[in-house]
């Protein structure tokens, strides 16, 4: 916080000032740390799709289609969703397993929750870290 003087009647207007930077500045936190964990779990969802089902290839891999796209965007919101876009249909599928035209059933092979849960805790971890660092409330 700045060291100047605030007379009485303009005090409620400068907490309000500093809790509207100090919000802004969190809702920065929150879109950097999403951007770098997003980012992040596509390259492995990327990987592990492509040592895992390496026998789905055709002209658009599964483990090519990884993206991720901006869900909900306001002035103190942001959500980003990770999925598919190549073959949208095959995640669940191969995530739980499913069953076969002669009545059998194919077993699944997790690789999109065991990411998920690793992201989503790092997520909170590093958010943590960046709002107790609190670099830029002065």
């Amino acid at each position: 916080m700045s060291k100047e003087k605030v007379k009485a009647e303009d005090l409620s207007n400068a907490v309000m000032e500093y809790l509207n930077n100090y919000a802004e500045d969190i809702h920065d936190d929150v879109v950097e740390t999403t951007e770098d964990c997003t980012k992040r779990a596509i390259e492995e969802l990327k990987e592990v799709s492509q040592s895992k089902f390496k026998t789905h290839v055709k002209s658009k891999p599964y483990w090519r289609g990884w993206d991720s796209k901006i869900q909900l965007k306001g002035k103190l919101k942001y959500h980003r969703v990770i999925w598919n876009k190549t073959n949208y249909q095959l995640t669940h599928l191969l995530e739980n397993g499913h069953h076969t035209r002669n009545g059998g059933w194919v077993d699944g092979k997790p690789h999109i929750e065991p990411i998920e849960q690793k992201y989503n805790q790092e997520f909170v971890d590093l958010l943590t870290k960046r709002i107790r660092e609190g670099k830029k409330w002065h």
